[in-house]
């Protein structure tokens, strides 16, 4: 070979021996439950297509301009908390004292790089029992990267809504007639009665800007989801980062704590790096030596999810039984149901696979990688890929 055609096919090599840059992933979920074709309309079911695709062009956007896997799950999570068709934010549900209380979390695989003032060992930010936030994801966000503000994990209620110091909204704010509907039949009470403080009908400093229901139809109620809203995002670091929000189960007790806010229940982000030796001959695993990461968010029986530790639980079969994260995701949503819990998971590593299974028939999720096709689905015969 001549010494011309070595140089010409030398930064060929040098190319190829680089390490890739990570592709980026955004999974999102709205909810799981009884949801039926026969009891959807082609218009109702266009609604919810919609209100993911809105979530996903949301957070899609972030991660194509560079953004982290913070950034985009918080936007994400912000749109469907926004749309009352989902059950966090405006649309939550009521509890049994027909209020809302509303939860949310973030966790990170690994800090992020725009913020180096976070330490390592600040896995995660968890809030319950919020009542005047209007983006319980953002304010998770917040308290997440003010490590100067607080060092706890978990925090609740007023104090924690103060401490972040967002824009309070009055607590008719998330009102929606469907939720209203839905919490008044369950009690066998009627359901024209208003909720406490409707009348007072404002958000904090101005009226309430979302107070037509006109998109609150009959119908809905038989399509809309339990459990929360979530997404898990790999940004081109290879960081993970998940966010859930909710507002929690239909009549709750007041004051109940689901496992939107549980890390390791309804939440977890994980990096860890995979053993290597002669000793692991009879254990083994992919790529030695190499860092792996999950991020999960669970949606359905929040109580189960808390019982099973379900998020957890996908991540440590990953780490020590070397299983993917399909195969893990499956296990512990079969597990939920042999335990009488209904829900689904999804579940992203840091190689960019991608699980979303459930054990109902049906869960709101979607999915867009690097090529910005925005992939939804609702019943659980339905394939994102």
């Amino acid at each position: 070979m001549s010494s011309e055609s070595a140089n010409e096919k030398r930064p060929l090599l040098l190319k190829q021996r680089h390490p890739k840059r990570s592709k980026h992933v955004l999974v999102i979920h709205g909810g799981a439950g009884t949801i039926l074709r026969e009891r959807s309309s082609p218009e109702d079911l266009a609604r919810f297509h919609d209100g993911l695709r809105a979530a996903l062009g949301v957070g899609n956007a972030i991660l194509s301009s560079g953004g982290e896997a913070m950034d985009a799950v918080v936007a994400a999570v912000s749109v469907m908390e926004d749309n009352p068709i989902f059950n966090a934010g405006k649309g939550a549900v009521f509890n049994s004292a027909g209020f809302n209380e509303l939860e949310a979390s973030l966790a990170l695989s690994r800090p992020p790089a725009s913020h180096p003032d976070v330490p390592p060992s600040r896995h995660a930010l968890a809030l319950t029992l919020l009542t005047h936030t209007r983006n319980p994801s953002q304010l998770a966000r917040t308290l997440y990267l003010s490590p100067d503000k607080t060092r706890h994990a978990f925090l609740s209620g007023a104090p924690a809504e103060d401490l972040g110091g967002l824009p309070p909204v009055h607590p008719s704010y998330f009102y929606t007639s469907a939720r209203w509907r839905e919490h008044r039949r369950g009690l066998g009470l009627p359901e024209d009665d208003a909720p406490p403080g409707k009348e007072e009908g404002a958000i904090a400093g101005g009226k309430d800007d979302d107070d037509d229901d006109d998109d609150d139809d009959e119908v809905l109620l038989d399509m809309m989801p339990l459990g929360t809203v979530g997404a898990v995002a790999l940004d081109g670091r290879g960081c993970i980062a998940v966010c859930t929000s909710t507002g929690g189960r239909t009549n709750k007790l007041p004051g109940r704590v689901g496992d939107t806010p549980h890390n390791g229940a309804g939440f977890w982000a994980e990096e860890w790096q995979a053993p290597r030796g002669r000793w692991l001959r009879w254990l083994p695993h992919p790529w030695p030596g190499k860092v792996h990461a999950v991020g999960v968010s669970g949606t359905g029986d929040g109580d189960a999810f808390i019982r099973q530790n379900t998020a957890a639980t996908l991540a440590h079969r990953m780490q020590y039984l070397n299983e993917p994260v399909q195969k893990a995701a499956r296990s512990v949503v079969e597990a939920l149901l042999r335990e009488g819990g209904v829900g689904g998971v999804i579940a992203l590593d840091n190689h960019g696979n991608v699980a979303t299974p459930l054990n109902c028939p049906g869960m709101y999720r979607g999915l867009v990688r690097e090529d910005g096709v925005l992939k939804t689905a609702i019943f659980e015969d339905e394939v994102l890929e």
